[in-house]
Order: C-alpha cells, then sequence, then structure tokens
C-alpha cells in the first residue's frame, strides 16, 4: 500500500462560460481565481483555478471553458459530487446566499454523521457543502463571505462507477481505508490526510455511462508532496499494471495520468512547485499567465479569450 498519497489536490472540469463559471466561483461561493492561464493542448481555451488565498492542495477547482460546449450526461464512469468543506453551523448562511443567487438544484440532506447541502453549479455541475468540525484548513475570506462561513477546501468527492471493487481496491492500494458504509455508498478515507481526503463510490450497476461536455468532471487529481514521492508512485503503479504517463510539467505542479477501471481518470500532482511561482501571491489571478510555449500567441489571445473581471495582459 502507498503512504506517498496524502488526499486530494485539484478536481478539473468542464464549462461553457468562462465570465459565468468566474462569477459562480468567485461571488457567489467566494473563492479566490489564483490563477487564469491556458490549457496546455488547445492554447485558445482558458484554464480557470480557484481555491483558498494561495491555491493549496486540496482547495482548487479548476475548469476548461469552452464555448458552446454541450452539456455533459451525467452517469457512470465519472465524478459524481465534488465535497466543499465548511464551518459547522453555516449552512443556513449558504441556504440562504445561494437562493439569492438563483443558485439551483439545493438540497439538503446529511450523510456519514455530517449536514449536506447539494447545488449545481451553472452548467449542472454537481456539489454539495459539508458541515467538517474542527477543519484547521486557512480559509479565504473575500467577496463577501466571513470566517465563520468560508469554504476550507475539499471534503473530498464521489465516484459514480457500475461496480465497487477494482477502483475501491485502487484506492486501498493508494492509501485510502474504508471508514463506513451507509446507503450504498461506501466511504474510503486517508488517516491523517490534508483535508481533502474523502471519497464516496456510489455503486450504479443500472446507469448508462458519462458523457463528458460542459459541467463533467474531466480528471480527479491526487496529492503529493514532490516530483521523488510522485515518482514512487509512478513506478508503484505501472508495477501493478496500470498504463501512467510520462510525468508532464503543468508549471504550478507536475503530474501523471491514468484511467482507473471504473473510467474515471485519475492524475497524481505535486505540492511544489505551487502558483506564485510566476505572480506574487498578493496579485495571484489578476492576469494571463501563459506556458512557455504559448508566450508568442499572447496577441491573439488577449483579443480571443472572453474577458473576465480583469484585464488579461500581463
Amino acid at each position: 500500500m502507498l503512504n506517498q498519497i496524502k488526499g486530494l489536490h485539484h478536481v478539473t472540469s468542464m464549462a461553457a462560460s468562462a465570465s459565468g463559471n468566474n462569477r459562480f466561483f468567485t461571488d457567489t461561493l467566494g473563492l479566490r481565481r489564483v490563477k487564469q492561464t491556458v490549457n496546455f493542448d488547445a492554447p485558445d481555451v482558458y484554464h480557470l483555478y480557484y481555491g483558498d488565498e494561495v491555491g493549496s492542495p486540496g482547495s482548487v477547482m479548476t475548469y476548461f471553458p469552452f464555448p458552446h460546449i454541450a452539456r455533459g450526461r451525467p452517469g457512470t464512469g465519472e465524478v459524481g459530487t465534488t465535497l466543499f468543506s465548511v464551518p459547522e453551523g453555516s449552512l443556513g448562511y449558504w441556504q440562504d446566499r445561494l437562493s439569492k443567487a438563483n443558485v439551483e438544484g439545493l438540497k439538503s440532506d446529511e450523510a456519514f454523521g455530517n449536514k449536506r447541502l447539494h447545488f449545481a453549479g451553472p452548467d449542472g455541475d454537481g456539489f454539495a457543502l459539508v458541515e467538517v468540525k474542527d477543519d484547521s484548513r486557512a480559509q479565504f475570506t473575500g467577496n463577501g463571505v466571513g470566517q465563520d462561513q468560508a469554504i476550507h477546501g475539499f471534503q473530498g468527492a464521489s465516484l459514480r462507477l457500475r461496480d465497487e471493487g477494482a477502483t475501491a481496491e485502487l484506492l486501498k492500494f493508494m492509501g485510502y481505508q474504508e471508514m463506513d458504509r451507509q446507503d450504498g455508498v461506501v466511504r474510503l478515507g486517508i488517516p491523517g490526510g490534508n483535508g481533502a481526503d474523502v471519497i464516496d463510490i456510489e455503486t450504479m450497476p443500472n446507469i448508462s455511462g458519462a458523457r463528458l461536455g460542459a459541467g463533467s468532471v474531466h480528471h480527479i487529481a491526487f496529492a503529493v508532496e514532490n516530483r521523488a514521492k510522485q515518482l514512487e508512485v509512478r513506478k508503484a503503479l505501472m508495477d501493478t499494471g496500470y498504463q501512467v504517463t510520462p510525468v508532464i510539467d503543468r508549471d504550478y505542479f507536475w503530474a501523471i495520468y491514468f484511467r482507473t477501471p471504473g473510467g474515471v481518470l485519475f492524475e497524481i500532482a505535486t505540492n511544489e512547485p505551487g502558483f506564485d511561482r510566476d505572480e506574487d501571491t498578493a496579485h495571484l489571478g489578476e492576469t494571463l499567465q501563459l506556458p512557455e510555449q504559448h508566450k508568442h500567441l499572447r496577441p491573439f489571445l488577449e483579443q480571443h479569450l472572453e474577458p473576465l473581471d480583469g484585464s488579461l495582459k500581463a
């Protein structure tokens, strides 16, 4: 069993509108936009990152907004719900805030001893705010959300699968342990993890496969401390029979990817070097940052990309 993985690093999804996506995560959820850059493989498309003040691993929701992309079809083989940790007693505040913002899909429930408020993102994305006791992670308290309500980061995520078995075994190999079962959902967690260390598996044998589109999670990334730990994980996965990509430099972390037995794309990402490698912490996400190989495209991109709430210019 591996011990290098400490929980989630980030979750990356698809969207239809960059400006609408930006407004939702900053104005409505009160997160900080910690980076505006572009998709490495499609540089005419943004890659937007939202999280706590510094973009700590385990707090960062990222998006590829493809204009006019069709909405995804929910199903098996994907991340179902991304779970955000909020302070105890704050769900009433969030119910009121999200209602006033006309957020759809609001529904309260309780699972594994935690009160939750489910809601949908602009493209039907599945989210829930979860009251978590004694989450000590620092919060970003901008955009009108106070410390008694602000999001700490992820609690974790749920996977919708036709069959639990092979993916559960993979997660256990990655260091997760089964914590509980409730209403057909198995909860796995990493003891002493980074706070974003819970994965729920929902088994849905009679549901058709998901179709990727706006509102779909593209991949879910797990955190390791550094490149040396990442290489240890890569070797162990390959020795177990998984087809893992070479290490890819994503500017703010190094990444490897592999497809799980249930169909979900997993990434292992490093905590280093972080989002302040090319911007001062006080000004994260304010200007367009480009990977070295795409810097020559800046004049085109500044004309082509949809304006957000700040200048695209560096």
